[in-house]
């Protein structure tokens, strides 16, 4: 399925952004796994529209009812399966979408998928929103792998050209803490005032403004993944892909190291406490498609959100001709900083994912 993604762990999202609810079910959890509800939520939270001008107006809960798969609080084996109540549309405000698409959004190439059936009103199953599913599931992996001493992490490395510092060379989960709690997910919180500017002058010119995410994992264990066509990049990039507005994801240096020499980009190995490292991690902690053993480290570049309020060219597909689209409704100057839980939450899903699968867990 498309909507689909793991190999032992399979996760499945559902739902569109103004139908009745969306969700999650989640096949392959162990059983006997606490899950810290409030912890989950607080999680969740992280991700929530409707907090500040940096983000969409709408207002959403984001309460998971869960079906089945927790039984007082602890995993029992069966699928979990967890459904958000959406009740916060204005589907009034896409009546002119079903006629003219908005140029960087999915509305045209869904209405030729699906010869016009699909429901894109706030983007349907391709909006942001379904990301807050993904969070369940991830919320979910993050503290079963917490309780084996491996940690995801991520902040906003930048905005426009402003930029935060990037992770050092060993991340702590007290770092990754630290970064969580506050109202804006940066290290350099003088960078992130001048980031948040950013996204502020763009809603003012009715534009928006993209940004890069960095994600990091710890206490992964050397050799888990495979060479070719099933390593840890191939199995984390499928995934994170799948988050919208992501175009492209970097491991390690990623596309710097093209424009370094051998000698510069190499990791030197050394040998400290009696287990092998490297000096450096330009590599990302992958070397081959599979860990190193050092902090898992990539990039993720989001686009700027395609809905903005200036007019734009677009076409009438009803009468195949060229149209001007002025699109009103509630919508995030800069996706960026909210998709920061969401990269966690991915990344801590495919992480357990390749540790059941490897039997290490």
């Amino acid at each position: 399925m498309s909507s689909e993604f793991g190999a032992l762990l399979k996760i499945s999202v559902f739902g569109q952004s103004h139908g009745k609810a969306i969700g999650v079910n989640i096949d392959g959890l162990p059983a006997g796994e606490p899950i810290d509800l409030d912890e989950l939520n607080a999680f969740l939270s992280r991700r929530k529209p409707g907090k500040s001008p940096l983000s969409t107006a709408r207002k959403e809960a984001d309460a998971p009812v869960f079906l089945s798969g927790l039984e007082n609080g602890v995993t029992c084996g069966a699928p979990l399966c967890a459904v958000i109540e959406n009740s916060d549309q204005h589907s009034s405000d896409y009546e002119e979408l079903r006629d003219k698409p908005r140029p960087g959004h999915a509305d045209y190439t869904a209405w030729v998928k699906w010869h016009g059936a699909a429901d894109m009103r706030g983007g349907g199953h391709f909006s942001g929103r379904l990301t807050a599913p993904l969070c369940i599931a991830g919320g979910i992996a993050r503290q079963i792998l917490a309780r084996r001493g491996i940690y995801t992490g991520a902040h906003l490395l930048s905005v426009g050209s402003e930029q935060d510092r990037p992770f050092p060379l060993h991340p702590t989960a007290a770092l990754f803490t630290e970064i969580a709690a506050r109202p804006f997910p940066v290290m350099d919180e003088e960078a992130g005032r001048r980031m948040q500017e950013v996204i502020l002058a763009a809603r003012q010119d009715g534009d928006s403004v993209g940004g890069v995410i960095q994600c990091a994992a710890i206490g992964l264990p050397a050799g888990l993944g495979d060479p070719m066509f099933d390593g840890m990049e191939n199995r984390l990039a499928a995934a994170l892909f799948g988050i919208p507005a992501v175009k492209g994801v970097e491991f390690g240096d990623g596309f710097a190291a093209a424009r370094s020499r051998g000698s510069q980009n190499n990791d030197p190995f050394a040998v400290e406490n009696g287990a092998v490292v490297t000096t450096s991690n330009h590599a990302g902690g992958i070397l081959g498609g599979i860990t190193t053993g050092m902090p898992l480290i990539f990039q993720l570049a989001m686009k700027p959100t395609p809905s903005i309020s200036r007019p734009q060219q677009t076409v009438s597909l009803s009468r195949m001709e060229n149209a001007e689209l002025v699109i009103r409704g509630r919508h995030d100057p800069c996706i960026a900083h909210r998709a920061v839980p969401v990269a966690e939450a991915v990344t801590a899903a495919v992480l357990l994912d390749v540790l059941l699968e490897s039997g290490t867990l």
